[in-house]
């Protein structure tokens, strides 16, 4: 039988709409009935969310002119399961809290912080952050997919973007353009080509008179390449980075949660966190997990916590420890 925290944990992210929470909880179930010899509810409990994984996330039905474009999604993250610094966390904040008093604010000739560009290197949260807004404000996110969206073709990719646009006005959500830099590069530079300085026109004039009930949202990991111009179109821009190492073990306790080790030092861990992205240190979290219910325990090894962030590092070619 599962333990009175374990139950305590999956109702409470039951009620908080944490989905991949409670599934990371039943899985724990799942491991502590195995460890009790009770194989055979392990593996249904495993089967079970084996069937829930795969059915996300879910995807919200669109146009199906525009199917090759957007990809619809309703996530349930909340601000709560983002680590980041206070100062940004608090403008975060106040995106969510002008959104749900934007008609206070229309009384007074204002409007709502709409607009919102996301700059810093990959995995530090700016996808995140989109998931996060969109799971506060219990909204449909719809990812543009760049890749999709430039063509080669004289003229098509301004008529797309007018397309979205089009859709932004008339179905609200949270409209992510990530790798952003695609069409958002500034003008002049010495690859640049005409058809492209007229795709960031085009952006430039439709994101200017956009006043939608939507969140648009930009994401991009150099803010360096982007035209001057878009800065003042965007009512805020949050510039992310590595995590520091308080962030690092924070995130780190949070992600092991019931499968921390009993003594955790600080140092040490964070240092083998050091010079990674917040994405890398969930990843190696996970790993570590995985590790501990394969061996059938109920705790992680530093030692292999360790080695897991030391193995994510070394992927970008950063083996100083």
């Amino acid at each position: 039988m599962a333990t009175a925290e374990q139950i305590k944990s999956l109702i409470r992210s039951h009620v908080d709409e944490d989905r991949d929470r409670f599934l990371t909880i039943a899985l724990q179930v799942a491991a502590h009935e195995a460890r009790k010899g009770h194989s055979a509810i392990a593996n249904d409990i495993k089967g079970l969310v084996d069937k829930a994984k795969s059915s996300s996330p879910k995807v919200i039905p669109f146009n199906r002119d525009f199917n090759d474009l957007v990809l619809g999604s309703t996530p349930h993250t909340r601000l709560a399961d983002i680590i980041l610094e206070n100062s940004k966390t608090e403008r975060i904040k106040r995106v969510i809290l002008e959104y749900h008093k934007q008609d206070q604010l229309k009384k007074h000739g204002l409007a709502n912080r709409r607009k919102i560009l996301l700059a810093g290197p990959p995995g530090t949260g700016k996808t995140m952050t989109s998931s996060v807004l969109a799971g506060e404000l219990k909204l449909p996110l719809y990812t543009i997919l760049m890749d999709k969206l430039v063509t080669k073709f004289m003229g098509e990719t301004s008529a797309k973007l007018r397309q979205i646009f089009d859709i932004i006005s008339s179905q609200r959500g949270v409209y992510l353009f990530d790798e952003f830099d695609a069409i958002g590069a500034e003008r002049g530079r010495e690859n640049d080509v005409g058809e492209m300085r007229r795709v960031l026109n085009s952006f430039l004039q439709l994101i200017e008179h956009d006043s939608s009930d939507s969140l648009i949202v930009a994401a991009t990991n150099n803010a360096n390449v982007l035209d001057q111009a878009l800065f003042r179109r965007f009512d805020d821009v949050l510039y992310y980075s590595l995590p520091t190492k308080d962030e690092a073990y924070h995130l780190i306790n949070n992600r092991l949660a019931n499968f921390k080790p009993t003594r955790m030092g600080k140092g040490p861990i964070t240092d083998a966190a050091k010079e990674i992205s917040h994405a890398e240190i969930v990843q190696a979290c996970d790993d570590s997990i995985k590790d501990a219910i394969l061996s059938d325990k109920n705790k992680v090894s530093i030692k292999v916590l360790k080695n897991m962030l030391r193995d994510r590092r070394s992927a970008y070619g950063n083996s100083k420890f």
